[in-house]
């Protein structure tokens, strides 16, 4: 609790002065106003974030954090829990959607094992930071303890801060965790105040009778453990996932850190909404990937007041769409940086 004691009191909102700074620059350069929408709305974001106003981004990193949930076994999930130490493996050869746009995007991914049900050992590339063997089964009990929901956010933001010493300019949050679309429908239910069947999707892909099922799965572990929507931290200990509250912790990490996030999709908003509603600063610091096909994810996003920069029908998690928003931030940085200004180019102004 004390390191997450001091990153709240180190967190700083964005200085809007620089936002005006970047604007002023945006507005010289050889376009006409605003005719380069959004990629000016980030690179604007981006200066005033980390307050240079010739910012570089030569580091990347996209971290995907792994965990495993008691809840899965109520048939919450087409696939069996084993896929997601399945997957981890395949994470660390490269063979992932996460691996191919991250090696697109120029990221670093870093493969976190949070929560997983399973003993990897000693295996190159897999940063073991375990804190619980999978969550509780949250229709019979709390999913953690409020301690190893304190703990799983402490460790994202130690992960924050490490990596902020080590140089990165920007950092991508990713999950992988069978199971892990009900406990963020149901941190989605809790923090947003709609009805769980608002907020709750088809996951890896169930339909019919089973989505019906998990509606009223989520809504039992609602009523059981009655989460705080006033205490986010109740909410994630509750019903939530250590991969969540390891992305929530993260989260917090780069925003004290004065470093931009870009959160993927419905797992990585879940954590965001966490730590929205521990510190609403964070909000300044958070670039929303995309809008998942997940009926939740925008609801939540709508919570935090963020728009997402892609639409593309995604819902893989992983921090595939982190990556993919990547290349679109870079995009407004190179005009920010490398288009040139009417004094430059010896254009006329308009008149």
């Amino acid at each position: 609790m004390d390191l997450l004691n001091a990153t709240l009191k180190n967190m700083k909102a964005v200085n809007g002065e620089w936002n005006d700074i970047a604007q002023k620059h945006l507005d010289n350069l050889t376009k006409p106003l605003g005719s380069l929408g959004r990629l000016e709305e980030f690179a604007r974001k981006f200066v005033a974030i980390t307050e240079n106003k010739n910012p570089i981004l030569d580091k990347k990193v996209v971290f995907t954090f792994a965990g495993d949930h008691g809840v899965t076994e109520e048939g919450v999930s087409a696939f069996p829990k084993e896929v997601t130490q399945q997957m981890v493996l395949n994470f660390l050869r490269g063979g992932a959607g996460i691996n191919v746009l991250a090696r697109h995007a120029g990221a670093d991914v870093v493969v976190v094992d949070i929560g997983v049900d399973h003993d990897f050992g000693e295996i190159e590339g897999l940063i073991n930071l375990k804190v619980i063997n999978g969550t509780k089964n949250l229709t019979k009990e709390p999913a953690m303890t409020r301690e190893e929901a304190i703990k799983c956010m402490e460790t994202g933001i130690e992960l924050a801060d490490g990596y902020a010493k080590k140089g990165y300019k920007i950092f991508g949050t990713g999950d992988m965790g069978i199971g892990n679309t009900t406990p963020s429908s149901a941190i989605a239910a809790v923090l947003t105040g709609r009805p769980v069947s608002e907020v709750t999707g088809k996951g890896t892909g169930i339909t019919g009778e089973s989505l019906q099922k998990k509606i009223k799965v989520i809504e039992k572990g609602i009523n059981l453990n009655k989460p705080n929507p006033n205490d986010a931290i109740d909410v994630l200990s509750k019903v939530g996932g250590a991969e969540i509250g390891g992305i929530a912790g993260l989260i917090l990490g780069t925003a004290s850190n004065r470093i931009p996030v870009i959160i993927d999709g419905f797992i990585s908003t879940a954590g965001a909404l966490i730590a929205y509603c521990i510190d609403p600063k964070v909000k300044d610091y958070i670039f929303a990937a995309h809008n998942s096909v997940e009926i939740g994810h925008k609801i939540m996003l709508d919570k935090m007041g963020l728009l997402p920069i892609l639409d593309l029908n995604l819902r893989l998690g992983e921090g595939t769409g982190a990556a993919l928003a990547m290349l679109m931030i870079e995009a407004g940085l190179k005009i920010y940086k490398e288009m040139a200004t009417f004094g430059e180019a010896g254009v006329s102004e308009k008149a």
